[in-house]
């Protein structure tokens, strides 16, 4: 799943420790989540939507069909 949460954390200036202990995970979750190692719970996504006042899709796009416009034929 793409995701734009290193983007995001770097112009808030947030180490991945400190996202972490914001949104209650390990720092090594963090870092799978944005080498696309890990793909977040929905609760987790939802808290890190919440951390960055965004709505999820702002961070995640699943991609589903294989050319980034999530959508199915």
């Amino acid at each position: 799943m793409n995701n734009d949460l290193r983007a995001r954390r770097d112009r808030a200036d947030l180490s991945q420790a400190d996202l972490a202990a914001a949104v209650g995970v390990s720092r090594q979750t963090i870092n799978a989540i944005e080498r696309d190692r890990y793909d977040p719970s929905l609760e987790l996504a939802f808290e890190l939507a919440e951390h960055f006042d965004c709505w999820i899709e702002d961070l995640f796009d699943p991609a589903l069909d294989g050319d980034g416009s999530g959508g199915t034929e």
